[in-house]
């Protein structure tokens, strides 16, 4: 016999379910957002390479799991597919990570953050121009929201004083991170435009493994560097989120929000990543949250808001 309240904790139940895509997607936003303060920890404290490297066999291990469990395998590769995966590699895995730990080591985590969220802009102002698509009112208002806001961030609410202060400001931390989002730039149109016949599971995990052979080369080079004290427990914790939620994780929650709920709507929670990022590095880092992040922040957030959701 069915008690009072089996309705209830049904419809609650079925409430949950329904919900559950867009509490994963909040989950990799948060897991995205907490790569920028492991990664600021690791920065000061061990060789870059390594430190990828490391990330990358983590999640190469559990993304070739995956892709046998859900997939039954990868595919062999054709020879497009083969360079094409191999840029991916390059570009998202290779050169980003690079890019992201030389200024980890320099500015703030949520900086660092901020500035990352630029990346839907460049990418929306690159495609635009190689497939000659009008962007349209709104969409070019975003994307000039989107700069202004950066610029604010980096000058530290110093952008009025002219293009002086703008240069001044701009220094080798937010060089590196701008060039680390080139890359991932760089990353999404290869993957956007270069894959055909390939999953997201199959062409990540092959990206994922081309990058992580480029990174353990180099961080061969590294090993005279390395003493048993970088390998403190807070070390080797911050490596295996890098890997294990902050890459894996995030990864296959993603591709399943995409699937579920759609791309359009599942690129929205991108947007908490820079929330994150700033909140995880003044609650973990210490790092104060300047009037001019708040400001920039909520500024580029809408520019990007505007540039992937209208016409």
């Amino acid at each position: 016999m069915l008690s009072a309240n089996s309705a209830p904790q049904t419809g609650s139940k079925t409430l949950f379910f329904r919900a559950l895509p867009q509490i994963k997607l909040v989950g990799v936003a948060a897991f995205w957002g907490g790569t920028f303060i492991s990664g600021r920890v690791l920065a000061q404290a061990m060789p870059h390479l390594t430190i990828s490297a490391l990330r990358f066999i983590i999640a190469l291990a559990i993304l070739w799991v995956v892709a046998w469990r859900f997939e039954g395998g990868l595919p062999k590769l054709n020879r497009s597919q083969f360079f094409a995966t191999l840029a991916l590699g390059l570009t998202g895995v290779f050169a980003y990570n690079i890019f992201f730990l030389a200024a980890l080591e320099r500015i703030p985590a949520g900086k660092t953050a901020l500035i990352v969220s630029l990346s839907p802009i460049l990418t929306a102002l690159i495609v635009a121009f190689i497939l000659r698509e009008k962007l349209g009112t709104k969409r070019w208002l975003g994307i000039m929201m989107a700069l202004v806001g950066v610029s604010i961030i980096v000058t530290q609410g110093q952008l009025l004083n002219g293009w002086q202060a703008i240069t001044h400001a701009f220094e080798l931390g937010e060089g590196f991170m701008l060039l680390a989002v080139c890359s991932w730039v760089a990353y999404t149109i290869t993957s956007r435009f270069a894959l055909k016949g390939l999953s997201a599971i199959a062409a990540t995990t092959y990206a994922t493994f081309f990058g992580a052979i480029f990174l353990s080369i180099g961080a061969l080079f590294e090993i005279p560097q390395l003493t048993q004290a970088m390998f403190s427990p807070t070390n080797i914790g911050a490596i295996l989120y890098l890997g294990v939620f902050g890459t894996a994780v995030a990864f296959i929650w993603y591709s399943e929000g995409v699937k579920t709920i759609g791309a359009a709507r599942t690129v929205v929670f991108t947007n908490l990543v820079p929330v994150f990022g700033v909140v995880f590095g003044a609650l973990i880092l210490s790092e104060p949250i300047l009037p001019s992040m708040l400001l920039g922040g909520v500024i580029v957030i809408t520019g990007v808001f505007l540039t992937n959701h209208t016409s």
